[in-house]
This record gives structure tokens, C-alpha cells and sequence, in this order.
């Protein structure tokens, strides 16, 4: 009996045989009552298993790099942190004056005017380099994205990946550690206050988004229809429908669901990790891609506001391209994964990972170390040539199959296809798959190409100019994670942000221009192109403008809503305003978003981490350009880019001249005196 058919029984308390009767008096009769028995007892702890949460322990420091390449998450103890532990003290004592204070508010957007201990936090020595070791250095944090409190109550989220861009606007969502979740608890947690559950090993799978209008918004569901039906419901607290044992023992309608659609994909290692217990003052920093939800309490509710759980979340993305180890870091460079010790905890009927996700794995801790595509790996360099198109084709196959539980051997098939040996045979199976009609063989094939790195550039290039939107935005999507930064590849990618008559496409293509940058400067292979891509990126802002957000233009919750003749990507919602600063806010910004103005900001703030003396021949063009975004710009996303752009410009301008430097810190501290609205960054 499969699992998923497991957790569809009625759930059994007591287990007894049934009742003898005259004609099932024989031995073999008895016989097969007595395995019935067995196979139910069986069938119950099998549900059972299943329906607890494995706790997640802190990380080891050394295994920081390992673990969040394979499980995609990480946990830090508050010791680890490096700051004064009264600092968690302060947070949870200005929280509960806020909530006093503005009780109907508690989850509005915060600034450090309101909680500047918050500062320290994100600023704590031991934080910013468990950051960096998986960030790199110089990461930045992704302005207005729900920096506030998350209290925990008596419903239960979905499970779902939260938006790639801020404030559920949809972006292309990366395999290496690009972006990732900072989420702080300021208070001790355990596993009756609704801690965040997550789903390990999720991140490099996903769902159909481009013609599902399901999963249109930036984050994307494994069961939709839960949060239109379900997730209005309360499973605990003053409206609770359910019994305490039900409730503890995890068999809820509420749960069974949840457990169904983790065990209805059929992925390697599917299960459930509860962020508890936690000491007060824990960081987890998880990848962006991963499956995640906000579980409800199961404690007694009249406790609830005397012992809230609060969360801070926090966006990250990289903005430095990992550095080529040095003699003495090769050996680590090149180091393989080995199966998670996590999965040991899991209950045995979980799949069980292959090769196929070893090579995900292995390919991506590669990346974080050395910023290297990988190597051929030693079994496929001892085949002879034939044995490796025998394999190749096999793998070409494996890429095509359909289905949501195929999507391990699909990515996998991409990666092994990566890592073959034979580029040029990996670059033509990979780029007839990204021509397939179906979507989810599109999005591995991409992956794969991404992975096989310049090799693939010519491929990606003549994508970049199909006639189908999706192959295009693939191939302007792979230019930015795979190919140098050339005259050729920017002229394509310049092209299309004035001319593509798709909006994501166009965002996509900002978005490539930083990567390119970022990746350039570090290899110093076309860093003399990094001030056209500047000029490239700021054209963009003067051509773009802000439409009203898709949520308030379609009065509809964002989850619902739907492309339109001007716009084929969703920009996301309206940014709230922050707490005490409702009428400012009101008068200074409207509520319109952009995906293009945004992600050429975010490449932008990226491009401006390299260094102002990269840009030192128009850098005044590049400070006016920002600064009227600052000054002027309706979108707060937008400001909030801009800003820490400037900002970057400022800290990192080794080799600039005082006449120079000074004007350019007094801007950044006139700008931060006439806009109170800033963000966390």
C-alpha cells in the first residue's frame, strides 16, 4: 500500500480483530485475519511517522555551505550571532509596546525607527558571516519586503515558495544561492506556538507557473485550492472544530491535508521539518526556492498573547559572484555532497535520493565555492565515447518525461547532461528540450544549460530570438547565469529591454544584465563592459513606468490575479504603509509597481557592490540618475533600490577622490533626511 494511499484511511484507535464466524474458522482464516492486523498497525505507524515533523537542530558552522546546498536551510543558535543576548530582550519588549499601542497594526511594516535593535541583530558579526558564507560578501537586502511582525494564531498556511520579488512579484527563480530568507524569533520557540514549517530538499523542484494561472503571483502553491476553501478557517483557538487530541496528534482534516500534497508530489526525501525548538534570539537562513508554510498553534489560546511566537523576515540576494579558490581552497572547492544526515531522520518510507539529485546537489556546492561549472565527474571520464552517447541519449529521454513527480529525474537529467564531458553534445540535446512544448521539460533544460555555463552561450543566444515568448525568456534568462559578459551577448540583451513586447521578458533581461556584471567583475572577463551596462540599465528607467498594482487595479486578493493586455507578469501588490507613517506615505507614493524599473534597480544596486571607481568616467550621470529615482519615483520598491545603490556607491569607493567621494556621502545623507519611509537596507 502506497503512503499517499496510507494517509487516506480512516484513522484506527483501537485495533482489534473481527469477530470469528462459522465459515472463517480454519487456520489459514486466522492466519490472514492476523496479517489484516499487522498491515494496519503497520499502516498506522507509517501515517503516524509521517504526520510528525522532524525538529530542526542548529548547524554545525563547518557544515553551513553543505547543508544549505542540500536541504536548503540552515539554523543559527543566538550564541552563534555575536551579540548581547538582552538585544532579543529589547526586540520582545518594544514588540509588545507596539502591539499595545497599535493592536489592530501588529503585522504592518516596520522601520528601525520603531525597533533599532533590529539593526543590531542584522549587523551581528557571527550573522553576517553565516550570510556571507552562503551570500557572499557585500549582500544586500531586498527593500519593503513584509519586514514586520509575523505573530502565529490558529490558522494554517498553504504550503507554497515565497515570491521571488518583493512583495509577491513574480521573478526568475535561480538554482544557486542567489537569494535566500533571513527569518529571526526574538522569543523562545516550541512545537505547540505555530513555528514555520518547511519542506528540506524542495528548493531546486517547482510547479507550472507560466500557463497556471494558479501560481500567476510570485509565490507558488502545491495546493491551491486549500488556500481558497481551507486556510480561512481557524484549526485552533475560540472557533476551533476539532477535538485536543486531534489536534495534538496532528490528524486534523487541516493536516491530513497538508500531509497529502507533500506525499502526492512523490520527490526524493518529501517531509516536514518544524522550525522548534528554538532559544530565543535563532536566525534560519533558507533558500527563497524552498517549500514552506506558517503552521497554527496547538496550545491552549487563552495564552496566546501572554506567549506570542513573532517572526522577522528579512530578503537577501547576492550581489558578488563567489571568487576562484585559491592552491589551498581547491580541495574544498571540489569537495562532493554526501547524503544529508537530516534524511536519517526521516521515516524509511521517504524516497531515498539518487543520482540524480546528487548531481544537483554536487553542481551547486561546486558553484558556491568556486563560482566554476562542474568537471566531469570520474565515472563518465572512464567511458568510452560511445558509452557516453549511449548515456546522453538516455538522459535526453529521462528530460523529456512529464508529470510533477518526474521533476527530481528531469532537473537531474539536466545537470548529468551538465556535467557529461561532451559540451557540445549536452548544449544540442539541452537546447532541442528547451524548445518543448511542455513548460516543466522548458524549465529543466534551461537549468541544465545554465549549469553547462559558456558552453551554452550559443544555444541561450539564439533562444534570446525566438518567436515563442517562453523559449525567449529562457534564453535571456540563461545568458545572465551562464555567459560571459561579450559584445555580442549585451547587444541581444540591450535589444531586447526597449523592444520585446513582453513585460517579463524585459524584466528578465534587466535582471541578466546584473548577473552578467556581477560575474564579470570578478572573472575580469568583460569587466570593460560594465559601464555600458550601467548606461544600458538606466535607459531602461527613463523608457519604464509604473503601472497601478495589479491587486488594487483588479480588486483582488493578489493570489487571484491575472495577466492583462499591458502587463504578462505579475508586479506584485501594493506596498503597505508602515506603521506611524500611514499619511506620509499616502502623500509621497502611489500604489504601482513595475516589474522592469525593479529588477533594473536590483541589477542596478548589484552592479554598484563592484565599486564606484568601475564607473568612475559617468559616475555623475549614474548619481543624478538615482538620486531622481529617490526624490521623484511613485513605487517604494523602487526608492528603496535606488537608495542603497547610492548607498553602495558611497561605502565601496576605494580609488575616488575626496572632491569626488564627499558630494556623494552628503548626498546619501540629505536623501536619508528628507525620505523618513526607509527600508531596512
Amino acid at each position: 500500500l502506497k503512503l499517499a494511499e496510507v494517509l487516506a484511511l480512516p484513522r484506527v484507535s483501537h485495533l482489534s480483530p473481527p469477530p470469528l464466524c462459522p465459515s472463517m474458522s480454519d487456520e489459514g482464516d486466522r492466519a490472514a485475519r492476523a496479517a489484516d492486523t499487522r498491515k494496519q498497525e503497520e499502516d498506522e505507524e507509517a501515517r503516524a511517522a509521517f504526520a510528525v515533523p522532524v525538529p530542526v537542530a542548529y548547524t554545525e558552522p563547518s557544515r553551513l555551505q553543505e547543508d544549505f546546498v542540500s536541504r536548503g536551510f540552515v539554523a543559527l543558535p543566538p550564541e552563534a550571532l555575536g551579540v548581547d543576548p538582552g538585544i532579543h530582550e529589547a526586540v520582545i519588549a518594544r514588540q509588545a509596546a507596539l502591539r499595545a499601542e497599535h493592536p489592530k497594526a501588529v503585522s504592518d511594516p516596520m522601520l528601525a525607527a520603531h525597533v533599532p535593535e533590529i539593526l543590531d541583530v542584522l549587523n551581528a558579526p557571527g550573522l553576517v558571516a553565516a550570510c556571507e558564507s552562503i551570500l557572499g560578501p557585500r549582500y544586500a537586502i531586498a527593500p519593503f519586503t513584509h519586514n514586520g511582525l509575523f505573530p502565529s494564531g490558529g490558522r494554517a498556511q498553504h504550503w507554497h515558495k515565497d515570491d521571488s520579488a518583493p512583495l509577491n512579484a513574480r521573478k526568475q527563480r535561480h538554482h544557486q544561492a542567489i537569494q535566500a530568507a533571513l527569518l529571526y524569533y526574538p522569543q523562545v520557540v516550541d512545537s505547540n506556538m505555530g513555528p514555520t514549517t518547511l519542506v528540506p530538499f524542495s528548493q531546486y523542484w517547482t510547479l507550472n507557473h507560466e500557463t497556471n494561472h494558479e501560481n500567476f503571483a510570485g509565490p507558488e502553491h502545491l495546493d491551491f485550492d486549500y488556500m481558497v476553501t481551507e486556510e480561512k478557517y481557524s484549526v485552533t483557538g475560540p472557533k476551533c472544530r476539532y477535538s485536543p487530541e486531534d489536534v495534538q496528534n496532528r490528524c486534523t482534516h487541516h493536516d491530513l491535508r497538508m500531509q497529502q500534497a507533500l506525499l502526492d508530489t512523490c520527490w526524493p526525501l518529501i517531509h516536514q521539518c518544524e522550525a522548534a525548538p528554538l532559544q530565543a534570539g535563532s536566525v534560519v537562513l533558507c533558500s527563497h526556492n524552498l517549500l514552506h508554510r506558517g503552521s497554527h498553534r496547538r496550545d491552549d489560546w487563552h495564552h496566546w498573547l501572554e506567549k506570542p511566537r513573532h517572526m522577522w523576515r528579512f530578503y537577501l540576494y547576492r550581489t558578488m559572484e563567489p571568487a576562484p579558490p585559491s592552491e589551498s581552497e581547491v580541495a574544498s572547492a571540489v569537495a562532493r555532497c554526501g547524503c544529508d544526515r537530516l534524511a536519517s531522520q526521516f521515516p524509511a518510507q521517504a524516497h531515498e535520493p539518487g543520482a540524480d539529485v546528487f548531481e544537483v546537489w554536487n553542481h551547486q556546492l561546486r558553484w558556491m565555492r568556486s563560482g566554476a561549472t562542474p568537471s566531469p565527474c570520474s565515472q563518465v571520464q572512464r567511458e568510452r565515447p560511445e558509452e557516453r552517447v549511449a548515456l546522453a541519449r538516455q538522459l535526453s529521454e529521462q528530460l523529456g518525461t512529464s508529470g510533477v513527480e518526474a521533476e527530481p529525474k528531469r532537473i537531474g537529467a539536466a545537470y548529468r547532461l551538465a556535467s557529461l564531458g561532451d559540451p557540445e553534445l549536452a548544449s544540442e540535446l539541452l537546447g532541442h528540450a528547451l524548445l518543448s512544448d511542455q513548460e516543466e521539460v522548458r524549465r529543466a533544460a534551461t537549468y541544465g544549460l545554465v549549469a553547462l555555463g559558456p558552453a551554452s552561450t550559443a544555444v541561450l543566444l539564439r533562444a534570446a530570438v525566438s518567436q515563442e515568448k517562453w523559449v525567449r525568456r529562457a534564453g535571456v534568462y540563461g545568458l545572465g547565469d551562464a555567459a560571459h559578459l561579450t559584445q555580442e551577448v549585451l547587444d541581444v540583451l540591450e535589444e531586447k529591454l526597449p523592444s520585446d513586447p513582453s513585460v517579463y521578458v524585459r524584466a528578465v533581461a534587466a535582471g541578466s544584465v546584473g548577473c552578467l556584471g556581477r560575474r564579470a567583475a570578478t572573472s575580469c572577463t568583460g569587466s570593460h563592459l560594465l559601464g555600458r551596462c550601467m548606461q544600458i540599465l538606466l535607459a531602461s528607467l527613463r523608457r519604464e513606468h509604473n503601472r497601478p498594482a495589479m491587486d488594487a487595479a483588479q480588486r483582488k486578493m493578489i493570489k487571484f490575479v491575472r495577466p492583462t493586455d499591458d502587463c504578462d507578469v505579475c508586479e506584485g501588490s501594493a506596498v503597505r504603509e508602515p506603521l506611524g507613517l500611514e499619511a506620509h506615505f499616502a502623500g509621497r507614493f502611489e500604489r504601482g509597481r513595475s516589474a522592469v524599473r525593479e529588477h533594473a534597480l536590483w541589477a542596478v544596486v548589484i552592479l554598484c557592490s563592484q565599486g564606484a571607481s568601475r564607473f568612475w568616467q559617468g559616475l555623475g550621470s549614474i548619481v543624478e540618475a538615482l538620486a531622481d529615482v529617490a526624490r521623484r519615483d511613485k513605487n517604494a520598491v523602487c526608492v528603496g533600490f535606488a537608495v542603497d545603490a547610492l548607498h553602495r556607491l558611497a561605502t565601496h569607493a576605494e580609488g575616488l577622490e575626496a572632491s569626488v567621494l564627499e558630494p556623494l556621502r552628503q548626498l546619501c545623507v540629505t536623501l536619508r533626511a528628507e525620505e523618513p519611509v526607509c527600508s531596512w537596507e
